[in-house]
């Protein structure tokens, strides 16, 4: 049997699964061992010991200063940002990627300028925003929004193209006007797409929120990342990663469930 049809076992797909990450886990174990038996002060691979002592004080400390749990009064302050960002987002791109993919007047008239802004570097925008907005969440939102959305109204207008012309033609057989199509034939179509649209900017939209935050932030996952680096305290950065990549695994699955749960159709077309 030819390698391209041999498919494991459910007991060896959770092996393979596993794999790359006790890899990885172990490369750390070793490569933070053999530092610090050279060096017991380096600081740039701590122990696991050393990485969970930063854990306790960051989540189950109160600060100090602030008497707030660091860890969490960040976490809360980035997806405040982020579902404020994705959300904006996501409202636009529904709309316009709908009136794009659907009216070719609309089409002539906004195609070409979500292409264009598409290309423009979100990040390069950044010192603007802070300029025209100020420093507070408004840029940050917005750095997200521009960040995003032009990807997902493309996208959108796309799928929305692609529904067959006969399920077009049909309802207006049936005498359907262009609002009843767009309700009732487009959108049903592209709703599981927008979920996956957002599964698919989740990655861009946290650097976007990270960037924005260690540049001029008084709280946040990227506030705390950056501010801490000038001590060379790997021991909460690499937490406070590993913590901001669960976040966008679990917000994937989440999505995709939701999909799942709420599109059970767009299995079948995945399973095309």
């Amino acid at each position: 049997m030819r390698w391209i049809n041999r498919r494991p076992s459910r007991g060896s797909e959770l092996v393979l699964l596993c794999l790359p990450f006790i890899a990885l886990i172990i490369a750390y174990l070793i490569g933070s061992t053999m530092r610090l038996e050279a060096n017991p002060n380096d600081k740039v691979l701590p122990s696991p010991a050393q990485l969970w002592a930063a854990i306790e004080r960051m989540a189950f400390i109160p600060d100090p200063r602030t008497g707030a749990y660091l860890l969490w009064s960040d976490t809360g302050a980035s997806l405040t940002r982020l579902g404020a960002g994705l959300g904006i987002a996501t409202v636009i791109a529904l709309v316009l990627g709908l009136v794009i993919g659907m009216l070719p007047y609309m089409r002539s008239l906004l195609a070409p300028f979500v292409a264009f802004v598409s290309m423009v570097p979100p990040l390069a925008l950044l010192p603007i925003l802070f300029i025209t907005l100020g420093l507070g969440e408004a840029a940050k939102i917005t750095l997200i929004v521009i960040g995003v959305t032009p990807i997902m109204i493309r996208d959108l207008a796309l799928k929305a193209r692609d529904i067959p012309r006969e399920m077009i033609v049909k309802a207006e057989t049936l005498s359907a006007s262009s609002w009843q199509i767009a309700l009732r034939v487009v959108l049903p179509q592209i709703l599981p797409r927008l979920l996956t649209c957002l599964r698919l900017q989740l990655g861009p939209a946290f650097l976007f929120l990270i960037a924005a935050e260690a540049i001029s932030a008084d709280s946040g996952l990227g506030y705390r990342i950056f501010l801490v680096r000038r001590y060379l305290s790997m021991d909460v950065i690499f937490p406070y990663v590993a913590w901001i990549t669960l976040l966008a695994v679990f917000a994937d699955l989440g999505l995709d469930w939701l999909r799942r749960r709420l599109f059970p159709w767009s299995e079948l077309e995945r399973g095309r």
